[in-house]
């Protein structure tokens, strides 16, 4: 990744949240969009835009077949973990298929019988 002083600073501190990005191929280059870097305590003037689009360092043939599973229909690009390796920040990438509309009802429905379960169980145990 392409970062700069007080980025890199923040995510060793832990300060990084990768759970709604996703990564973009745009030009031959690799985009880490919608992960949010928290601005460094002692960064005072020096600091950066939280959530600003980072450049993915990434071989051209990499990138190649990123590119050529992109264009599948309803196939993305997901950063899956962030390491630090050497000193660098590193983001682990997969390919992932999108859920389809009765896939996301299903979900939300089992969340809320859950949620629903908890409140009752916590409602009991008052008792």
């Amino acid at each position: 990744m392409v970062l700069t002083g007080s980025e890199i600073k923040s995510i060793r501190d832990g300060k990084i949240t990768i759970g709604e990005a996703y990564v973009r191929v745009d030009n031959n280059e690799l985009w880490l969009i919608g992960a949010n870097v928290s601005p460094y305590t002692h960064g005072a003037y020096a600091n950066h835009d939280p959530a600003r689009p980072r450049k993915l360092l990434v071989h051209k043939k990499q990138i190649v077949q990123f590119r050529e599973a992109t264009e599948k229909k309803g196939m993305t690009l997901v950063p899956v973990r962030l390491r630090i390796r050497n000193g660098r920040a590193k983001i682990d990438v997969g390919i992932a298929r999108g859920k389809n509309l009765y896939d996301k009802r299903q979900t939300v429905a089992e969340r809320d019988a859950k949620r629903s379960i908890e409140v009752a169980m916590k409602e009991r145990s008052q008792w």
